[in-house]
């Protein structure tokens, strides 16, 4: 039998940007269908929103930039950068919260650095950050999980609370008995028991949560993790940033708990609460924000790592993921500088 052996290199293709961007997406699918299924319909209406903002966004720029639309809209990259908002923003926020958050990430954070590849901040987390600032009461007004709600609205209902831009009638109609309309996550609940002088033990009675993590949360972490794990098989991400990031909040989380533990949580509570799943794969790994090489990978995910656990346990805001990515998106040029990847081919200098 003749074999054809082709010429050095040997070198698999590298995948077309469009394609790597719709295989994020596909490993998405999982935690976004838990999410639907436990916070309701509104979930899908922002993700479809933002998609419909960040490519009409994405087009205006392209024609005032006078360059081709149809190319810049076809590598997805507004759509991966949507679907993270709009899973990101509370089901039932406003049509225009969408809109403004969207809007800005596609073209201030990352048309106005020259687009694709260019961009120094993670256009979502900027995004997001922004619109938390700016409108704090409509960022933290999160629906309770099906499972604890008295009543949660349907598909129809969903549509209607998100395009009447208001949420009042939601806070009357389907928050009877809940903790309030205006809890963001269980880590919030948790924050504002502490701040009470309220022990753990106690605050984890509540209806917001389900043994040692917030009801709902857990599955949706398990979700994305899964999605992560498909990501580092089909080999689309590396491993070193999502490691970094699971691992120094792990660490941090344990010394914190085995020190105090009436006023830190347990590791399992971090790991498996808020956005920490979905941050560690889906967006702290983004290509063009972060560290290059493996060593500066790992350096960036532990930096993010330890800045989550800081802000949650001593800082203003219950989860701290937007803020800790877009402060290690600053470090990354730097970590690039003073930790180099070898040339291709060229081993280590002698001494």
């Amino acid at each position: 039998m003749a074999f054809k052996i082709a010429s050095s290199p040997h070198m698999n293709r590298p995948l077309q940007t469009s394609t790597v961007m719709q295989r994020v997406l596909l490993c998405a699918l999982p935690g976004v269908a838990v999410q639907i299924a436990f916070f309701g319909w509104g979930t899908l209406f922002q993700v479809l929103l933002a998609m419909l903002t960040a490519l009409i966004s994405e087009a205006l720029v392209m024609v005032l930039r006078k360059r081709p639309v149809a190319s810049a809209l076809s590598d997805n990259s507004a759509l991966l950068t949507a679907i993270l908002i709009g899973i990101a923003l509370p089901p039932l926020a406003p049509w225009w919260l969408t809109v403004i958050g969207t809007a800005f990430a596609i073209i201030i954070v990352k048309q106005l650095y020259g687009g694709l590849g260019n961009n120094l901040f993670n256009p979502a987390m900027a995004a997001y950050v922004v619109l938390l600032i700016a409108f704090p009461v409509q960022m933290t007004s999160w629906v309770a999980p099906v499972s604890i709600a008295s009543s949660s609205p349907q598909l129809l209902e969903s549509a209607q609370i998100i395009l009447s831009g208001s949420q009042i009638s939601v806070a009357e109609t389907f928050q009877q008995g809940i903790d309030g309309f205006t809890m963001a996550t269980p880590l919030d609940t948790l924050r504002t028991g502490l701040s009470q002088g309220h022990p753990i033990s106690d605050i984890l009675q509540k209806p917001a949560f389900n043994g040692a993590v917030g009801a709902g949360w857990f599955w949706v972490n398990l979700a994305y993790l899964l999605g992560g794990l498909l990501l580092l098989k089909m080999g689309l991400i590396r491993w070193h940033i999502s490691a970094g990031v699971l691992g120094a909040l792990s660490v941090c989380a344990a010394i914190g708990w085995m020190w105090q533990p009436e006023t830190h949580v347990s590791p399992l509570m971090h790991l498996f609460s808020g956005a920490t799943m979905l941050a560690a794969f889906f967006i702290a790994t983004d290509p063009v924000t972060a560290a290059t090489s493996n060593k500066g990978r790992l350096i960036f995910g532990a930096l993010i790592g330890t800045l989550v656990y800081l802000i949650r346990s001593y800082g203003g805001y219950p989860d701290a993921f937007a803020f800790a990515v877009l402060l290690a998106n600053l470090t990354a040029p730097l970590l690039d500088y003073y930790i180099k990847p070898r040339t291709y081919g060229h081993g280590r200098a002698s001494s």
